[in-house]
């Protein structure tokens, strides 16, 4: 084992950053480990005001394997943190429509996920009707969902569990803006805090998510990663939950049960979506002009539905290719990125985590290989993209 009893700052207290922390102990890291959040409430946090659900339903490879990574995380969670330890998973598969133009493309995608260890299975129009008589198939022509490693839970529960762990084995949370990093010998040495306080490192993570291009900017890293507003409505509606899965339309539409209700969205125009850096109004014109024609159109029951609340929160989009980058910065080696997930960073959070540990703990990735996700593409502009994002 190398590196197991330096420093490592972590930038970004939240889901990302604390399964770091929580998975370099497990691998045996003794050093001191700290955690800088700028937040600690949380309220404005993308894992406290996410959808928080998991899918396998990918056309990046890694990503099918770090969600089973992640599932199987979720199901096993009483035997990490004790019997009483609950994050409400329901394992209820996403159910993804597509147009009679689809059927081969995504016949072809779900063998290709069912290659990498996902459970997906294609649907006919016919069967969707029997499976669902409350869907409108008439436009459609095929759906894939999946039969395990799929659905949704509390995501704070899941970071309260984490983030208590961590400290039970002595991570430090700080409370601090992360303003930049500070080189020496083409090393980081420290991360300064806006206070003017400089945290010595022997490693540093930028887990910032949607503020992780800022941390780097004085370095000259220019990191493809901004804030998008997303929007989420919680609703009732005359429509049975039961069964009811994470449905996605092909308006880009979503919505699955919570509560006593449902909750649901659609991502703006690309044409409207700037960054959106300190903006948490929940944008309400979204579900007049977009969302409630489309899921009345897909789901007719949904004609009739009444907003109990809404709030809106920021997707950390990696502008490149809606794909994590993450591992180490290729010219400075122990800076190492987990971010730009482009709202993926809830549920790929575990496997990011232990890989982010293996790499310094053991000096390379050992449960997922993670390394087609590295900082080399941005540097050369070469995407990996990834075809199915919502």
């Amino acid at each position: 084992m190398a590196h197991t009893s330096q420093s490592v700052v972590i930038i970004g207290g939240a889901i990302v950053g604390s399964s770091i922390a929580y998975f370099l102990r497990e691998l045996g890291f003794s050093g001191k480990i700290s955690v800088v959040e700028s937040d600690p409430t949380y309220q404005q946090s993308s894992t406290a005001l996410s959808a928080a659900a998991i899918r396998t339903q990918f056309g990046t490879p890694v990503n099918i394997r770090m969600s089973v990574f992640g599932a199987h995380f979720f199901r096993t969670i009483k035997d990490r943190f004790g019997e009483r330890a609950d994050i409400g998973f329901v394992e209820r598969g996403y159910l993804i429509l597509g147009g009679p133009e689809a059927v081969e493309v995504r016949r072809a995608a779900a063998q290709m996920q069912r290659q990498e260890g996902a459970d997906v299975t294609a649907l006919t129009a016919e069967e969707l009707a029997q499976h669902f008589p409350w869907l409108n198939v008439e436009d459609l022509g095929v759906a894939t969902t999946a039969w395990r490693d799929e659905g949704w839970f509390d995501a704070w529960s899941l970071l309260s569990l984490i983030r208590t762990a961590a400290r039970e084995r002595g991570v430090s949370y700080i409370k601090g803006r992360a303003e930049h990093v500070v080189l020496s010998g083409g090393r980081v040495v420290g991360v300064k805090l806006s206070d003017g306080t400089q945290i010595p490192t022997d490693w540093c993570v930028n887990a910032a998510g949607a503020a992780s291009a800022s941390v780097v900017r004085g370095i000259g890293i220019a990191l493809p990663v901004s804030a998008r507003k997303r929007t989420v409505f919680n609703i009732k509606a005359p429509l049975t939950r039961d069964g009811f899965p994470m449905l996605f339309d092909t308006s880009g539409a979503w919505i699955r049960p919570e509560g006593e209700g449902f909750i649901c969205g659609i991502a703006p125009p690309e044409h409207n979506d700037p960054d959106a850096t300190g903006d948490y109004e929940p944008a309400h014109e979204l579900l007049e002009e977009m969302l409630w024609p489309a899921l009345a159109h897909r789901v007719p029951a949904l004609e009739q539905l009444r907003v109990e609340r809404a709030w809106a929160g920021h997707y950390e989009v990696n502008t490149l290719d809606h794909n994590g980058i993450i591992g180490p910065h290729d010219e400075i080696p122990n800076l190492i990125f987990a971010t730009g997930f482009s709202g993926h960073g809830v549920m790929h959070a575990p496997a990011t985590g232990r890989g982010v540990a293996e790499l310094i703990t053991r000096g390379q990735y050992v449960e997922i290989d993670l390394s087609p996700l590295g900082f080399g593409r941005v540097r050369t502009g070469t995407p990996l993209h990834e075809t199915v994002v919502y």
